[in-house]
């Protein structure tokens, strides 16, 4: 397969995978997880450590479409790379730096990132599936990719942009994309959240306070413990959500506009 193929191939898929419900096998199909491109790495960690260490200031190391896949990357200071429609699943960037990094299209699934910096970061159609993120912080990233079954325990994302791109609705809806992702203890402070999907998701004692969910689906999500505090519910999904336990509903906005609210559960 040639490299110009896999980008044309990934980015059509990043925009599938975030539109509508499709099941993720369907939305797996017609892409050769199992393929070089997605399971080998075409650098080692000292090869790309060299390549930093030549970059002039102001430089980037443009690492687009490479494939680094099952690299040990910890703890690396990365800031000064680029990642878009890179492919790094299974990599370990366990307390690795990536703040300000484009990380558009890349593929990351299974990866280890618990404790990765993305602060002001672009995560747009990244494919996090089934990734590990626990403590990771997304503070005012762009984060509209899919996390499903994610583990994001204690993640930060205070003033994310994780909302749907309204005017790319032609390609498939682009938002953050959060089924059966673990979000327990996650902080959303100020987050920006309209029409976000969490279905399934859990979001025990996470830290909404000033969020917006205007027009998110939030079927069977669990609100156990989690602080709504001035979050904008306007038009949410609450079908099966679990709301016993919600902390100050009371000071939450437009809770009144939620649909299925018959639905929702309160034990």
């Amino acid at each position: 397969m040639t490299r110009r193929w896999l980008n044309l191939a990934a980015g059509a898929l990043a925009l599938t995978m975030l539109a509508g419900h499709a099941s993720a096998q369907d939305m797996m199909s017609g892409i050769d997880l199992t393929s070089d491109a997605f399971t080998k790495a075409e650098m080692s960690r000292a090869d790309l450590e060299a390549q930093l260490a030549k970059l002039n200031p102001g430089e980037v190391l443009d690492l687009s479409a490479k494939s680094l896949n099952g690299l040990d990357l910890s703890k690396m200071d990365l800031r000064r790379t680029k990642l878009q429609s890179a492919r790094i699943n299974k990599v370990n960037l366990s307390g690795a730096n990536l703040e300000g990094v484009v990380l558009d299209q890349a593929w990351a699934l299974n990866a280890d990132m618990t404790g990765i910096k993305l602060k002001g970061a672009s995560l747009f159609a990244t494919q996090l599936h089934g990734a590990k993120l626990d403590g990771a912080d997304f503070t005012n990233a762009r984060v509209a990719g899919d996390f499903m079954n994610a583990s994001m325990k204690n993640a930060i994302l205070d003033g994310a942009d994780l909302s749907a791109d309204e005017k790319n609705q032609s390609m498939g809806l682009m938002r953050g994309a959060f089924k059966s992702a673990n979000l327990e203890g996650a902080s959303f402070k100020g987050a920006n959240m309209a029409r976000v999907f969490l279905e399934f998701a859990s979001l025990k004692g996470a830290d909404l306070t000033g969020a917006n969910l205007r027009g998110s689906e939030l079927a069977a999500a669990d609100f156990s413990g989690a602080d709504v505090t001035g979050v904008n519910f306007d038009g949410a999904d609450v079908n099966s959500a679990k709301l016993g336990g919600i902390k100050n509903l009371a000071a939450a906005k437009n809770f009144d506009t939620v649909k299925n609210l018959d639905r929702a559960r309160r034990d």
